[in-house]
């Protein structure tokens, strides 16, 4: 018996339980690892609430974390007991130990904790598979990311001044804006105090942003359109804030460009798998990224730690420890 938390029906935080549930032998092609350290993210609470649908209930929920292999089942080579690894992309994370399937595992340097994998696996992939893949920033690039100061957002700080790129941030209090200029945002707006929209044009000289990366969703859309330049790509890839509601395309004026793009596409296979946390390790080896822990929690108060996600009483990562 393992100690977890499951949901048995969606809804507020209340519906997660710490539960002893059984876990077998890990089967042909997985690996069971104790777990050091769990990631604590955005679509935790899409799944809780049913905005994102789960397979199935109840549901063991958390999609990243790191630890040490313990077992591994039929067929596997990839991996040996006693091997520290790390995941990003695989549901059951809630948990002491759990079973995952190899090939979603990579394998965690020494130089880096299992505190730190915990908490860059999901959001530091993220960073990466947004400015390496769905938008090529580069020296000059000019983009908008909101939520600047939160996980993913204070490893895009750190990660697009090292690309040379263009960082405007919008934070929502006076400490989560110096945090954000603190980890190389260029420049950092209140959305609480300022129109982002005009802060925006005053900036860029009226000439708009060449991309905005938006994992708030509903509070920051139709706005986020207005900061690009014609030919601008808009990303949208969280909803902390609630869906974004269905847009007519004749919003996208300028010849706009949407994407809606996911950690789980851009890593589908074991080769985009590891060729992203390669990427990120070194950058994070190198000295260009530091991964900021500010919020621990027992993994039994895994509820309180949704409920101070959601309020936006956090800045950077959250982890859970079993």
């Amino acid at each position: 018996m393992v100690g977890a938390i499951r949901v048995h029906a969606t809804g507020g935080p209340e519906v997660l339980a710490f539960e002893e549930i059984d876990l077998p032998p890990p089967g042909a092609g997985e690996v069971q690892i104790r777990q050091r350290a769990i990631g604590l993210n955005f679509i935790d609470t899409y799944q809780r609430s049913g905005l994102y649908k789960l397979a199935g209930l109840p549901a063991v929920l958390g999609m990243e974390g790191a630890g040490d292999v313990v077992a591994v089942g039929p067929g596997v080579t990839s991996v040996y007991p006693g091997d520290r690894v790390a995941y990003g992309t695989e549901l059951g994370g809630y948990a002491e130990e759990r079973n995952i399937r190899a090939d979603r595992l990579v394998p965690l340097p020494d130089a880096i904790s299992y505190d730190s994998a915990a908490a860059m696996m999901l959001q530091g992939m993220t960073v990466r598979f947004l400015f390496r893949e769905t938008f090529d920033v580069r020296p000059g690039t000019v983009m908008l990311f909101h939520a600047a100061a939160g996980g993913v957002g204070l490893i895009a700080c750190q990660w697009a001044k090292a690309l040379g790129a263009t960082m405007i941030g919008t934070v929502g209090s006076a400490e989560k804006a110096e945090l954000a200029l603190a980890n190389g945002c260029a420049h950092v707006i209140d959305y609480k105090r300022e129109n982002f929209v005009e802060r925006v044009r005053e900036i860029t000289n009226g000439k708009g942003c060449d991309v905005v990366f938006d994992s708030v969703g509903r509070d920051t859309f139709p706005a986020s359109l207005d900061c690009l330049r014609p030919k601008g790509l808009w990303v949208s890839f969280g909803n902390a804030s609630g869906p974004v509601p269905p847009f007519e395309l004749t919003m996208l004026k300028g010849s706009l460009y949407a994407t809606r793009p996911s950690l789980m596409s851009y890593t589908a296979t074991p080769e985009a798998l590891r060729a992203n946390a390669a990427d990120l390790f070194a950058q994070v080896a190198a000295g260009s990224i530091t991964i900021h822990i500010n919020r621990r929690y027992a993994l039994g108060e895994a509820a309180q730690a949704h409920r101070d996600l959601e309020a936006r009483q956090t800045s950077g990562s959250s982890i859970l420890i079993p």
